[in-house]
């Protein structure tokens, strides 16, 4: 059950995030809470527990400095996106330094880009962020794709990565298409 909530929140973040900033927020939130968690192999509820004070947290610091939330929707979803690699990059159990290095570094990285390029930049890394919550619940609603969620070294971590890539590109394209208008860009019918 828990596979499919996470996935279902991934979804919407990975194919709707531009849409609406305060859905952004609270999905990456939600998203960076459950990843955290995720990444010490917590139970269900602890894992529901730290997605939803994510979320909560996310949505009222957001809401308590509105002129900044480019940059820190951007740092919320890079850090869903380090917590990501950080679980394709180490083997076995994660070390808690290698992760943190990891997950601030990209979502430091990812917060400037946000607050620079504003919407383009948080369609990109509202589809990375998506993507990375959706693998991580197919990887655990399906024994069979286990390995999205915990990918061991070799070609699990290629097949993890490349699908996190094809799927990231995909919410980048479905949500381009979607809110063009938002965007201010032109889009060449289909």
């Amino acid at each position: 059950m828990s596979g499919i909530v996470v996935l279902l929140v991934g979804a919407l973040l990975c194919f709707y995030g531009i849409r609406s900033l305060h859905l952004a927020v609270l999905a990456a939130g939600f998203g960076l809470g459950w990843l955290i968690a995720d990444l010490f192999n917590a139970s269900a509820s602890v894992l529901l527990l730290f997605a939803l004070v994510g979320a909560v947290t996310a949505w009222v610091v957001t809401t308590l400095i509105f002129k900044f939330s480019a940059y820190f929707i951007g740092g919320l979803t890079g850090a869903m996106a380090g917590a990501r690699a950080a679980d394709i990059l180490q083997a076995g159990d994660n070390d808690w330094a290698v992760s943190a290095i990891i997950i601030v570094a990209v979502a430091v990285a990812a917060a400037f880009i946000a607050d620079k390029y504003r919407a383009r930049a948080l369609l990109w890394l509202t589809s990375i962020g998506g993507a990375s919550m959706i693998l991580n619940g197919l990887g655990r609603t399906a024994d069979p794709l286990g390995f999205l969620h915990d990918p061991n070294p070799g070609w699990q971590q290629i097949v993890s990565t490349a699908a996190w890539i094809a799927l990231g590109t995909a919410g980048w394209l479905i949500q381009r298409r979607l809110f063009a208008d938002k965007l201010d860009i032109k889009v060449r019918p289909a």
